[in-house]
Protein backbone atom coordinates (compact mmCIF):
# COMPACT_ATOMS: atom_id res chain seq x y z
CA UNK A 1 0.00 0.00 0.00
CA UNK A 2 1.23 3.49 -0.90
CA UNK A 3 2.20 5.49 2.15
CA UNK A 4 0.82 9.03 2.23
CA UNK A 5 3.15 11.60 3.76
CA UNK A 6 2.90 15.29 4.58
CA UNK A 7 5.43 17.99 3.79
CA UNK A 8 5.45 21.72 3.11
CA UNK A 9 6.39 23.92 0.15
CA UNK A 10 6.79 27.58 1.10
CA UNK A 11 4.89 26.83 4.33
CA UNK A 12 1.93 25.37 2.39
CA UNK A 13 1.05 21.88 3.64
CA UNK A 14 1.09 19.26 0.89
CA UNK A 15 0.54 15.52 0.67
CA UNK A 16 2.26 12.97 -1.54
CA UNK A 17 3.05 9.32 -1.90
CA UNK A 18 6.28 8.29 -0.22
CA UNK A 19 9.06 8.06 -2.78
CA UNK A 20 7.64 10.66 -5.18
CA UNK A 21 10.09 13.23 -6.44
CA UNK A 22 9.53 16.76 -5.20
CA UNK A 23 8.76 18.17 -8.65
CA UNK A 24 6.03 15.56 -9.26
CA UNK A 25 4.57 15.91 -5.79
CA UNK A 26 4.50 19.70 -6.15
CA UNK A 27 2.68 19.40 -9.48
CA UNK A 28 0.00 17.21 -7.87
CA UNK A 29 -0.44 19.85 -5.18
CA UNK A 30 -0.88 22.64 -7.72
CA UNK A 31 2.60 24.12 -7.32
CA UNK A 32 4.84 24.78 -10.31
CA UNK A 33 8.59 24.22 -10.06
CA UNK A 34 10.48 25.39 -13.13
CA UNK A 35 12.61 22.83 -14.99
CA UNK A 36 14.07 22.18 -18.43
CA UNK A 37 15.60 18.71 -18.29
CA UNK A 38 12.71 17.02 -16.48
CA UNK A 39 10.05 15.22 -18.52
CA UNK A 40 7.06 13.33 -17.05
CA UNK A 41 7.46 9.57 -17.24
CA UNK A 42 11.20 9.72 -17.94
CA UNK A 43 13.89 8.94 -15.36
CA UNK A 44 15.16 12.29 -14.00
CA UNK A 45 18.71 13.45 -14.54
CA UNK A 46 19.06 16.74 -12.66
CA UNK A 47 21.25 18.20 -15.37
CA UNK A 48 19.78 21.69 -15.90
CA UNK A 49 19.54 22.70 -12.19
CA UNK A 50 16.64 25.06 -12.95
CA UNK A 51 14.44 23.10 -10.53
CA UNK A 52 16.79 23.75 -7.59
CA UNK A 53 14.91 24.20 -4.32
CA UNK A 54 15.98 24.43 -0.71
CA UNK A 55 15.25 21.36 1.39
CA UNK A 56 15.68 21.98 5.09
CA UNK A 57 18.00 24.83 4.17
CA UNK A 58 20.09 22.94 1.56
CA UNK A 59 20.01 23.38 -2.23
CA UNK A 60 18.77 20.24 -4.00
CA UNK A 61 17.26 19.42 -7.38
CA UNK A 62 13.50 18.89 -7.13
CA UNK A 63 13.45 16.37 -9.99
CA UNK A 64 15.84 13.90 -8.31
CA UNK A 65 15.01 14.37 -4.61
CA UNK A 66 12.21 12.22 -3.13
CA UNK A 67 9.84 13.79 -0.63
CA UNK A 68 9.89 12.58 2.95
CA UNK A 69 7.69 13.04 5.99
CA UNK A 70 7.92 16.54 7.43
CA UNK A 71 10.22 17.85 4.70
CA UNK A 72 10.31 21.66 4.54
CA UNK A 73 10.84 22.92 0.98
CA UNK A 74 11.49 26.45 -0.20
CA UNK A 75 10.55 27.07 -3.84
CA UNK A 76 9.28 30.58 -4.52
CA UNK A 77 11.88 32.86 -2.94
CA UNK A 78 13.87 35.76 -4.36
CA UNK A 79 17.11 33.82 -3.88
CA UNK A 80 15.92 30.74 -5.77
CA UNK A 81 14.20 32.68 -8.52
CA UNK A 82 17.36 34.72 -9.05
CA UNK A 83 19.39 31.49 -9.27
CA UNK A 84 16.98 30.11 -11.90
CA UNK A 85 17.09 33.35 -13.81
CA UNK A 86 20.89 33.23 -13.99
CA UNK A 87 20.85 29.62 -15.23
CA UNK A 88 18.30 30.44 -17.93
CA UNK A 89 20.36 33.43 -19.04
CA UNK A 90 23.41 31.17 -19.34
CA UNK A 91 21.50 28.83 -21.65
CA UNK A 92 20.76 31.76 -23.93
CA UNK A 93 24.30 33.11 -24.12
CA UNK A 94 25.91 29.68 -24.48
CA UNK A 95 23.98 28.87 -27.65
CA UNK A 96 22.55 30.70 -30.65
CA UNK A 97 18.85 31.15 -29.91
CA UNK A 98 17.09 33.27 -32.54
CA UNK A 99 13.53 33.03 -31.26
CA UNK A 100 11.74 35.03 -34.03
CA UNK A 101 12.86 32.53 -36.69
CA UNK A 102 12.49 29.34 -34.65
CA UNK A 103 9.67 26.87 -35.33
CA UNK A 104 9.41 26.17 -31.60
CA UNK A 105 8.76 29.83 -30.75
CA UNK A 106 5.63 29.89 -28.62
CA UNK A 107 6.07 26.26 -27.59
CA UNK A 108 9.71 26.50 -26.46
CA UNK A 109 10.12 25.93 -22.73
CA UNK A 110 13.35 27.93 -22.54
CA UNK A 111 11.64 30.92 -24.16
CA UNK A 112 8.58 30.49 -21.92
CA UNK A 113 10.72 30.46 -18.78
CA UNK A 114 12.51 33.58 -19.97
CA UNK A 115 9.13 35.30 -20.14
CA UNK A 116 8.14 33.95 -16.74
CA UNK A 117 11.29 35.28 -15.11
CA UNK A 118 11.09 38.57 -17.04
CA UNK A 119 14.44 38.19 -18.79
CA UNK A 120 14.85 41.01 -21.30
CA UNK A 121 18.60 40.78 -21.90
CA UNK A 122 21.13 38.39 -20.31
CA UNK A 123 23.73 39.98 -18.05
CA UNK A 124 26.45 37.73 -19.48
CA UNK A 125 28.33 38.12 -22.79
CA UNK A 126 27.20 35.93 -25.69
CA UNK A 127 29.53 33.13 -26.79
CA UNK A 128 28.22 32.93 -30.39
CA UNK A 129 29.62 29.39 -30.89
CA UNK A 130 30.17 28.11 -34.42
CA UNK A 131 27.86 25.13 -34.76
CA UNK A 132 26.53 23.43 -37.86
CA UNK A 133 22.96 22.38 -38.58
CA UNK A 134 22.78 18.63 -39.31
CA UNK A 135 20.24 17.84 -42.03
CA UNK A 136 21.52 14.36 -42.92
CA UNK A 137 18.67 12.49 -41.20
CA UNK A 138 15.67 11.78 -43.47
CA UNK A 139 13.15 12.67 -40.73
CA UNK A 140 14.76 15.24 -38.44
CA UNK A 141 16.85 18.39 -38.67
CA UNK A 142 19.24 18.74 -35.74
CA UNK A 143 20.12 22.34 -34.92
CA UNK A 144 22.92 22.15 -32.37
CA UNK A 145 22.81 25.95 -31.98
CA UNK A 146 19.65 25.59 -29.89
CA UNK A 147 20.48 22.42 -27.98
CA UNK A 148 20.80 22.85 -24.20
CA UNK A 149 22.16 19.31 -23.60
CA UNK A 150 19.27 18.37 -21.31
CA UNK A 151 19.42 14.70 -22.43
CA UNK A 152 15.64 14.47 -22.79
CA UNK A 153 15.94 12.94 -26.27
CA UNK A 154 18.56 10.46 -25.04
CA UNK A 155 16.42 9.37 -22.10
CA UNK A 156 13.00 9.38 -23.77
CA UNK A 157 13.46 8.28 -27.39
CA UNK A 158 14.12 4.62 -28.17
CA UNK A 159 13.32 2.27 -31.01
CA UNK A 160 10.94 -0.68 -30.67
CA UNK A 161 13.76 -2.82 -29.27
CA UNK A 162 14.56 -0.25 -26.57
CA UNK A 163 17.77 0.96 -28.21
CA UNK A 164 18.80 4.58 -27.68
CA UNK A 165 18.67 6.62 -30.87
CA UNK A 166 20.36 9.76 -29.51
CA UNK A 167 23.67 10.03 -27.66
CA UNK A 168 26.38 12.49 -26.64
CA UNK A 169 29.51 12.76 -28.75
CA UNK A 170 32.74 14.68 -28.11
CA UNK A 171 33.60 16.19 -24.73
CA UNK A 172 33.91 19.40 -22.75
CA UNK A 173 32.61 22.51 -24.56
CA UNK A 174 32.50 20.55 -27.84
CA UNK A 175 29.94 18.00 -26.63
CA UNK A 176 26.80 17.69 -28.73
CA UNK A 177 23.86 15.39 -29.39
CA UNK A 178 24.26 12.88 -32.21
CA UNK A 179 21.73 10.65 -33.95
CA UNK A 180 22.73 7.03 -34.51
CA UNK A 181 23.15 6.78 -38.32
CA UNK A 182 21.55 3.36 -38.71
CA UNK A 183 18.74 3.75 -36.17
CA UNK A 184 18.17 7.31 -37.34
CA UNK A 185 17.43 6.13 -40.87
CA UNK A 186 14.83 3.76 -39.46
CA UNK A 187 12.96 6.47 -37.53
CA UNK A 188 9.20 6.35 -37.98
CA UNK A 189 7.15 9.53 -38.40
CA UNK A 190 5.64 8.89 -34.96
CA UNK A 191 8.99 8.60 -33.19
CA UNK A 192 10.42 11.60 -35.04
CA UNK A 193 7.45 13.72 -33.98
CA UNK A 194 7.84 12.51 -30.39
CA UNK A 195 11.52 13.52 -30.48
CA UNK A 196 10.56 17.01 -31.59
CA UNK A 197 7.92 17.26 -28.86
CA UNK A 198 10.26 15.92 -26.15
CA UNK A 199 12.91 18.52 -26.98
CA UNK A 200 12.24 21.61 -24.81
CA UNK A 201 13.77 23.93 -27.42
CA UNK A 202 14.06 23.95 -31.22
CA UNK A 203 17.05 21.63 -31.53
CA UNK A 204 15.07 18.78 -33.15
CA UNK A 205 12.64 19.67 -35.93
CA UNK A 206 10.57 17.55 -38.30
CA UNK A 207 11.70 17.97 -41.90
CA UNK A 208 9.43 19.74 -44.39
CA UNK A 209 7.01 20.73 -41.64
CA UNK A 210 6.84 24.08 -39.99
CA UNK A 211 4.65 26.78 -38.56
CA UNK A 212 1.49 24.62 -38.74
CA UNK A 213 0.18 26.53 -35.73
CA UNK A 214 0.26 30.30 -36.31
CA UNK A 215 2.24 32.51 -33.97
CA UNK A 216 -0.16 33.84 -31.38
CA UNK A 217 -2.01 30.56 -31.05
CA UNK A 218 0.80 28.39 -29.72
CA UNK A 219 1.04 26.71 -26.34
CA UNK A 220 2.67 29.53 -24.38
CA UNK A 221 1.43 32.47 -26.47
CA UNK A 222 -1.75 32.85 -24.41
CA UNK A 223 -1.03 30.86 -21.24
CA UNK A 224 2.35 31.17 -19.49
CA UNK A 225 4.35 28.10 -18.59
CA UNK A 226 3.16 26.64 -15.30
CA UNK A 227 -0.36 28.03 -15.56
CA UNK A 228 -1.76 24.53 -16.10
CA UNK A 229 -0.37 23.55 -12.67
CA UNK A 230 -0.68 26.59 -10.44
CA UNK A 231 -3.97 27.45 -8.83
CA UNK A 232 -2.78 31.04 -8.57
CA UNK A 233 -0.13 32.80 -10.64
CA UNK A 234 2.44 34.38 -8.34
CA UNK A 235 4.51 37.06 -10.10
CA UNK A 236 8.29 36.79 -9.91
CA UNK A 237 9.57 39.47 -7.53
CA UNK A 238 12.91 41.04 -8.29
CA UNK A 239 15.78 40.97 -5.89
CA UNK A 240 17.63 44.14 -5.08
CA UNK A 241 20.45 43.17 -7.42
CA UNK A 242 18.07 43.38 -10.37
CA UNK A 243 16.39 46.66 -9.50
Amino acid sequence: MNQIIKFTIDDVECVATKGQYIIDAARENGIFIASLCNYPGVKPKGSCRVCSVKVNGRLMTACTTPVSQGMAIENHTDELNELRKKIIELFFVEGNHFCPSCEKGGTCELQALAYRFKIMSPRYPYFFPQREVDATNPKLIKDQNRCILCKRCIRAIHDEKGRTIFAYKRRSNRVEISIDPKLGRELTDEVALKAMDVCPVGALLIREKGFDTPIGERKYDKNPIGSDIEHLQIPYSKTKSNE
